[in-house]
């Protein structure tokens, strides 16, 4: 089998890194050198990453980010109150591991969203599964459900996900209907999943946006109990970003 039917071969086996690893070594003299068990290994490491990165993307094509955002790119120097230790201590996932909430709050454009989308990409670099709505989506998504018959498998499906990212808590008051909704999502998913919400209210204003004091507290009591909370403070950054092209 000459190099050709080899490169042909490892591709309709699926082995694309592996294949592309030994066409940079056909094309990498310098490889030539090394010993068989150097350029295997290379060829291994290759379909290994190769792998990874397919995988990482299908996550993050699965959870559908709102903003495509990392941790890298988090801006640390506005006086936002973000703590690179906390955040660091949220990068290693083990808050998820572990089912445990987190509370994302503050002023409108102060980088919520981003935040929370920073934080799901890096689970999904750990393997983890994401899901990201809008909560004006979610609800939407599931009086959709409720109407075509597909709500257990709705339901079924956001009770899967390692983690599920609920933006935009408190734009509007939900209905009945939409808490009930609300409620049994995070029923399913207490102490089994996690979820991180942002919002622009405050968590201690929460319950009066809920309305019906019953059903409030048991939506806060699964969603805020174990929860970790991090409010981000200062001014727009959209005002910011404005002010800077003007």
């Amino acid at each position: 089998m000459n190099v050709e039917q080899t490169l042909q071969t490892l591709r309709a086996l699926k082995l694309t890194g592996m294949a592309d690893g030994l066409q940079r070594q056909l094309d990498t003299p310098a490889t030539h050198s090394l010993s068989f068990e150097e350029r295997v290994g290379l060829l291994v490491d290759g379909e290994v990453a190769a792998r990874e990165n397919r995988r990482l993307a299908r996550l993050v094509r699965h959870a559908k980010f709102r903003e495509r955002a990392c941790l890298e790119d988090l801006d640390y120097r506005q006086h936002r109150g973000l703590s690179k230790s906390q955040v660091a201590s949220l990068a290693s996932c083990d808050w998820i591991r572990k089912h445990q909430n987190l509370c994302l709050t503050g002023p409108t454009g102060t980088g919520k969203t981003f935040l929370a989308c920073a934080l799901g990409d890096q689970a999904c670099r750990q393997g983890l599964t994401v899901a990201y709505l809008r909560l004006p989506r979610f609800f939407e998504a599931l009086r959709i459900a409720h109407g075509d018959g597909s709500l257990l498998r709705l339901l079924a499906s956001l009770a899967k996900s390692d983690l599920l990212i609920l933006d935009d808590w408190g734009l509007q008051k939900p209905a009945t209907q939409e808490r009930n909704d609300l409620l049994e999502v995070l029923e399913d998913r207490y102490n089994k999943r996690a979820t991180l919400v942002t919002s622009q209210l405050p968590v201690k204003n929460w319950h009066g946006y809920l309305g019906d004091a019953t059903m409030a507290d048991a939506i806060l009591d699964r969603l805020v109990h174990n929860a970790h909370k991090l409010q981000i403070a200062g001014e727009s950054m959209r005002k910011r970003n404005d002010n800077q092209v003007d």
